[in-house]
């Protein structure tokens, strides 16, 4: 299928992956693995720029949340303040263009390792959070999963002369403060039980559930190719999904803009801003009418 592309700064390479990307939706079936760079347009940046190197050192872990209450009263407080950019992001045009294929039936299902909720908030309720959401927060002791909102309101009550900008957000929605800050912020305890609380999101060092894992790889049996947006697949728990499509012989096409790990295992490559992209197959493929 011929594929101009009016995109600036498209090389051939491009076109081709292009090319490729509109001929697997046409033939529907395609599963969306989607990483923090489909969000970057909306305002939240990525873990990596695209040289692919780490914008900051590695995030909080799970092992450092849950031993240590000057980790957690550094975390919140971070969080407490990043959370104001996230509230606010607005899905982009990548994200209503997956939304688009997903009611035309081209893409069968999605999979996102964002913690942003964006393809929720943009009509694909039914894409599975690999790695949680931050509007989210469970307590570690009861269970409890209660809305990000309510805590914003408590940790506001809590911390009425809190006044911090902040330095640099970070995709799981952590900013980054000036020293000295955070040595007086007050952390909210379960509502319930008076547990730790804690974002509803996998922190590094933390497993993704089971069921979760084998739901994602049911959906990526299923499929009839697997498209990947914006994401370096630096992580394993991303690219084990590539490299189990590519060993069951499925296609692969990968849309970022940074070399990635799943590189060598893609039929094609696409080098340019998502949201371009994405509008434009999206439009393709739709103008083709049904497979």
């Amino acid at each position: 299928m011929d594929v101009p592309v009016t995109i600036p700064g498209a090389t051939a390479a491009d076109a081709a992956g292009l090319r490729a990307l509109v001929r697997l939706l046409a033939g529907r079936g395609v599963v969306v693995l989607s990483g923090a760079g489909l969000s970057t347009e909306s305002g939240i940046p990525d873990y990596r720029g695209e040289s692919g190197s780490r914008r900051r050192g590695t995030p909080m872990t799970y092992q450092e949340f849950t031993g240590s209450d000057a980790a957690r009263r550094r975390y919140w407080a971070r969080s407490h303040v990043g959370w104001r950019t996230i509230a606010r992001a607005e899905p982009n045009a990548g994200h209503r263009a997956v939304e688009q294929l997903r009611r035309s039936g081209h893409v069968a299902a999605v999979i996102t390792q964002n913690v942003d909720g964006l393809h929720h908030a943009a009509g694909t309720r039914t894409a599975v959070e690999l790695h949680g959401g931050l509007r989210r927060v469970v307590c570690l002791e009861c269970r409890r999963t209660t809305s990000r909102a309510e805590l914003d309101e408590r940790l506001e009550e809590l911390n009425a002369g809190f006044r911090a900008e902040e330095v640099k957000l970070n995709p799981d929605g952590d900013a980054e403060l000036a020293p000295g800050l955070v040595d007086c912020f007050q952390v909210a305890p379960c509502p319930a039980c008076g547990g730790v609380l804690k974002p509803d999101v996998v922190f590094f060092g933390e497993s993704v559930p089971k069921p979760r894992v084998q739901r994602c790889y049911e959906l990526v049996d299923a499929a009839q190719a697997l498209v990947v947006l914006g994401s370096s697949l630096t992580v394993l728990s991303g690219l084990r999904f590539v490299r189990h499509a590519a060993r069951a012989g499925t296609p692969v096409v990968i849309v970022n803009q940074g070399a990635t790990r799943g590189d060598d295992l893609a039929e094609a490559r696409v080098a340019l801003p998502l949201g371009a992209v994405l509008t434009e197959a999206s439009t393709r493929v739709r103008a083709s009418g049904p497979a």
